[in-house]
């Protein structure tokens, strides 16, 4: 098995998740007379596990080969292969795909809000150019809230854009959906709301035992 640890540059921050974690900016020092700029923060590191790597330094490009897993802060990617590339200006791209009879998932927590994206499909890909990435061919997107499903999107093919935080979905013969149609399905906010307020109770309950 490999065990690579890398530092992907911030064009990455979704993949690629979910291939999407945005940098936060730290605050600047309320004590300095001139408040200084705020600086990004640390980019969380990246780890990937598989049991093959083929790396070439002259085409950019790695490919990670069965039983791959990525963890990159919150962020997991599993699938039988990942291809990353870079071009030359910096921009990366990525692509996941899966074996016959699997698929790719990928999961994102947001611990603040008690929830869970996650994402599947039979190939994933990441356009660092536009901060896109694409869930294609069976595509199903759900959105957990204290570990319940809330909203789902089915569809052949959903994009998230990483800069605009929106959501876009195509359906197709291989849509997840039925007669190949999108299909989202969404419960009401003050319904989640609600899970939340709930979820914050119970975590606050247990802390003061």
């Amino acid at each position: 098995m490999t065990d690579l640890r890398i530092l992907l540059a911030p064009t990455t921050r979704l993949l690629g998740a979910i291939l999407l974690t945005a940098s936060a900016l730290a605050p600047a020092h309320a004590a300095d007379p001139a408040p200084k700029a705020a600086t990004p923060a640390e980019e969380p590191s990246t780890l990937i596990l598989s049991d093959t790597l083929h790396y070439d330094d002259v085409k950019k490009k790695s490919v990670f080969t069965g039983n791959v897993n990525m963890t990159r802060g919150l962020m997991t990617l599993t699938s039988d292969v990942l291809e990353m590339n870079e071009d030359a200006q910096g921009n990366q791209y990525g692509t996941a795909t899966a074996n016959k009879g699997k698929i790719v998932t990928i999961r994102q927590e947001r611990p603040e809000t008690f929830e869970l994206i996650e994402g599947t499909g039979l190939r994933a890909e990441y356009d660092g150019t536009k901060s896109t990435f694409d869930l294609i061919g069976q595509a199903v997107v759900i959105r957990y809230v204290c570990g319940k499903p809330f909203d789902t999107i089915r569809g052949e093919r959903v994009r998230y854009n990483e800069k605009t935080g929106t959501y876009e979905a195509h359906g197709g013969p291989n849509s997840a959906a039925a007669g190949g149609r999108v299909r989202s399905v969404a419960e009401p906010r003050a319904k989640s709301d609600a899970a939340i307020a709930e979820c914050r109770k119970q975590q606050a309950a247990k802390k003061g035992r």
